[in-house]
């Protein structure tokens, strides 16, 4: 492998640390290397069918996030495609610890990403991104949009439960979707939903910190309502009081906040569902019928 990111990097020096390193998820192998352009590196590596697309919506994701200068992320180098088939993403090696000192700083963080307007020329739309992105490895359609609720409810929940469909035939879940996508709107009456550059899966394990401040990674990249990176932090925890404290400090609460955070935690649920089986099945059922009720 050395021999090899040696003749795809440009390397003269390229020695492995024979250390395994977290970072890599549920999903792709992970090894570090020194070398002589880029100092530590931090490399990926999956052998599925599709690793190309999913590193590739990793790189530029990152690429997104690194420019706004609002929050840290391991700076991307490159995405190359493995020995025997594969790929694999490599990036900057932070030295980083779990998140404990920083949850308020990485509020303050998150809210002025959510925040940054970059030149216009910069976006080809409102909603979506210039690349399609994987939240864990099922891939996230992400064509431009300028409507939110169209958005949300085609590419993302309606995706998730088409492949519910495809895999399961789960009637009960056909139903409750044949309803709940009607009644979406409603619950973005009175508001203005803005895009904001989004990480797209921040969870407790997507986040870190080192001695200067938080670090996120592996992103999922998209500009959509802001309200949405929130939610899966609550399906799973790991932020505090703190956290949400000083991110609404910054961008307060709007009216019906807590049942679209239900409604941005469904995708999560049924995307792991798909991912990991039946045992999300019921969360997301239960979600649909509290959503239908209220």
């Amino acid at each position: 492998m050395e021999k090899f990111l040696k003749s795809e990097l440009g390397l003269e020096r390229c020695e492995s640390t024979h250390k395994h390193s977290g970072g890599g998820g549920c999903i792709s192998e992970t090894k570090t290397f020194n070398t002589d352009k880029y100092g530590k590196i931090f490399v990926k590596f999956h052998q599925g069918s599709k690793a190309r697309l999913m590193f590739e919506g990793e790189y530029e994701s990152l690429k997104a996030l690194d420019v706004t200068g609002a929050v840290s992320v391991p700076k991307p180098i490159s995405v190359v495609n493995t020995p025997g088939g594969g790929s694999a993403i490599v990036m900057q090696f932070v030295e980083m610890t779990s998140l404990r000192k920083f949850q308020e700083k990485l509020g303050e963080d998150l809210a002025r990403l959510h925040q940054w307007t970059p030149d216009p020329d910069q976006r080809e739309g409102k909603f979506g991104f210039h690349v399609d992105t994987c939240c864990g490895y099922i891939p996230m359609v992400n064509s431009w949009s300028d409507d939110w609720v169209s958005f949300y409810t085609q590419q993302r929940l309606g995706e998730q439960i088409r492949l519910v469909e495809e895999k399961t035939g789960d009637k009960e879940a056909t139903e409750l979707w044949s309803r709940l996508q009607l009644k979406i709107p409603k619950f973005f009456e009175g508001i203005e939903v803005k895009p904001s550059l989004l990480h797209g899966d921040l969870w407790g394990g997507n986040v870190a910190e080192t001695g200067d401040g938080p670090v996120i990674y592996d992103p999922a990249a998209f500009w959509g309502h802001h309200e949405y990176d929130l939610a899966i932090g609550k399906m799973f925890g790991g932020f505090t009081s703190a956290f949400h404290n000083a991110y609404h400090r910054i961008i307060p609460k709007a009216p019906g906040f807590e049942l679209r955070q239900k409604l941005y935690i469904l995708f999560h649920q049924l995307n792991h569902w798909n991912h990991f089986g039946s045992g999300y099945r019921q969360s997301s059922l239960s979600i649909m019928k509290t959503l239908l009720s209220s």
